[in-house]
């Protein structure tokens, strides 16, 4: 990807956000003897950053969301809780100012088992970080050069260019950043849409195959995934439709457009846009929650 876009723009430099989430230090109970590199300007920030992202900006207890949110113990350190990260959730301030020092089962009886459940689930998202961490930043610095920066350090600069929460301008802070002057306004959005499957039969729901799919993924110049343009001059599906093909043997296309799903096209309507790539992409507004096409 990185390659791709230096074809596209003057790209002069990547600025990686070198999350590094200690799984050692994150579930022990206590200080790890010859971690006082935790105890640093940052210290605390990883810890934070890692929950938020856990448990998705949300109040465990009420739902909450776009509030401030504190660190809470789900077992208290007053009854003997410890400090471990499978002990601490987010909770908005009215929520845990009326949980206490009462444990969750006592607090919120009906979502006990659902807040342990969450805050238990291993620390695989952080391991499989951990594990690529070093070999993108190779990666990358045998392209371009590279400054990196923590989590932590992404928020400080976010936080004093007084700049709201989204993925963008945290994208935008990453790094070595002096001070933003402009923000934009629109973004693509590029998903993992894979290239389609190496199944040859589809199962009924008795998981007996009911369907023998074709060896062959493309029909008429076309394969399930590309996006191309469609001009239909009459009949139902009259109009311009531009979106992601699924191709048929029949020649009678489904095309998914912004709009929803157009079903049966000509394969001698269309016009080919670009090739799948195994990427979905779309455009939206900066900040706004939208699921990538």
């Amino acid at each position: 990807m990185v390659d791709r876009l230096t074809r596209w723009a003057p790209v002069k430099a990547v600025h990686v956000e070198r999350a590094a989430f200690d799984t050692h230090a994150l579930s022990a109970g206590k200080p790890l003897e010859g971690a006082d590199y935790q105890r640093g300007t940052l210290h605390g920030y990883e810890v934070r950053e890692y929950l938020l992202a856990k448990f998705d900006r949300v109040c465990v207890y009420c739902g909450a969301a776009g509030v401030p949110l504190n660190i809470d113990h789900v077992h208290p350190k007053s009854r003997g809780g410890t400090d471990r990260v499978s002990n601490l959730v987010l909770a908005c301030i009215g929520c845990n100012r009326a949980k206490g020092d009462r444990p969750v089962a006592e607090f919120a009886p009906k979502r006990a088992a659902a807040v342990l459940k969450r805050a238990k689930a291993p620390l695989r998202d952080a391991a499989a970080v951990q594990s690529v961490r070093w070999a993108l930043w190779r990666a990358l610095e045998a392209r371009l050069p590279v400054h990196v920066g923590s989590g932590g350090r992404t928020k400080y600069n976010r936080t004093r260019n007084h700049l709201p929460k989204t993925h963008t301008l945290d994208a935008l802070c990453v790094g070595k950043v002096d001070t933003v002057t402009a923000t934009v306004t629109g973004v693509l959005v590029a998903a993992c849409t894979g290239r389609g499957t190496h199944a040859r039969t589809r199962p009924d729901k008795h998981g007996f195959p009911r369907l023998l799919m074709p060896r062959t993924k493309r029909f008429f110049a076309f394969a399930t995934g590309d996006l191309v343009t469609a001009t239909v001059p009459s009949g139902k599906n009259t109009g311009t439709h531009t979106g992601r093909v699924a191709v048929r043997s029949n020649g009678k296309f489904n095309i998914t457009t912004a709009r929803g799903t157009v079903q049966g096209i000509h394969h001698r309507h269309l016009r080919l846009l670009q090739r799948s790539d195994g990427y979905g992409y779309t455009t939206r507004k900066e900040g706004a929650a939208s699921s990538p096409a």
